[in-house]
């Protein structure tokens, strides 16, 4: 863009910009490193989460109460941003991941879960009714661009959350339907409506009005 600006006498940002857009110049910019270079750190990122769900065990189906995270991002570039990246990783890749995206496979080995035709994506009333997320402040990483660590990834990790909560409460369930039951069952994900009801231990003989 310096040549485009050199060119104009005291532009503003916005119009610096925009003559550039229109003058075909490219304004992005990109890099790749290798770990094998020299100054190149590792650094770790925290985080934890809660998650409080309620489970229909008459259908299976789940409703996401609340979720409360606190992530690391050192010192966040833009807060409002990566609360974005949050909410997104955890809600459109974690929800789903752990609760719709049920791989299934023919006899002959393909895969018949291959497209949104075939299996329920997270939408929008899979949303937490109360999501809560917390960066911890006055907290720089030394060897991250600005001070700030990535942000996108690590919620994915968090949203493990969920299917720990769902199978909580499918255990209360078995236990309410047979006191004889084990503590522990076998629970293989992901959490869908059909894997939650089944694993509810459901008997029609208890249903009184």
């Amino acid at each position: 863009m310096k040549p485009i600006r050199d060119k104009m006498v005291n532009p503003t940002w916005e119009d610096l910009v925009n003559k550039s857009f229109t003058s075909n110049i490219l304004m992005t910019a990109s890099a790749l490193y290798s770990q094998d270079e020299p100054g190149i750190q590792e650094y770790l990122i925290y985080g934890v989460c809660a998650t409080e769900v309620e489970v229909d065990i008459l259908t299976g189906q789940q409703q996401i109460l609340q979720v409360d995270i606190v992530e690391d991002t050192g010192d966040s570039m833009s807060p409002l941003i990566d609360i974005g990246q949050v909410i997104i990783i955890f809600f459109i890749a974690g929800i789903g991941y752990y609760t719709t995206e049920e791989l299934i496979f023919n006899e002959d080995g393909k895969l018949l879960t291959n497209r949104t035709w075939n299996y329920r994506p997270s939408g929008a009333k899979d949303i937490p009714i109360n999501f809560r997320i917390k960066f911890p402040k006055n907290n720089p990483n030394p060897v991250g661009i600005l001070r700030s660590k990535a942000v996108a990834e690590p919620p994915i990790c968090l949203s493990c959350a969920l299917p720990l909560a769902i199978r909580n409460a499918v255990a209360s369930a078995r236990t309410e339907a047979d006191a004889t039951q084990p503590k522990w069952y076998p629970f293989n994900g992901p959490s869908t409506v059909e894997n939650t009801l089944l694993n509810c231990l459901n008997n029609y003989k208890q249903y009184v009005l």
